[in-house]
């Protein structure tokens, strides 16, 4: 298990939170049981220590740096 804390950026408006997870599908997992994130976490991309990670087996280390990514429209 790792310590990681999470951003929520953009419109999300969360405050960050830190878990105890192991890899990127618990993270997941985790965020699901959140209401707020329910119409964000399907449409957002994961960043973990400011690169883009798709691979739901993702191991965490202890300290890493999460961001959760909503889509915005810029102009």
């Amino acid at each position: 298990m790792a310590n990681v804390k999470v951003e929520f950026l953009g419109p999300i408006g969360l405050d960050s939170r830190e878990f105890q997870v192991l890899n990127l599908q618990e993270l997941r997992n985790a965020l699901n049981q959140i209401a707020e994130l329910q119409e964000w976490l399907p449409l957002s991309a994961i960043a973990v220590n400011d690169e883009i990670k798709e691979d739901l087996d993702f191991v965490f280390q202890d300290g890493d740096k999460v961001l959760l990514l909503p889509p915005v429209c810029g102009g």
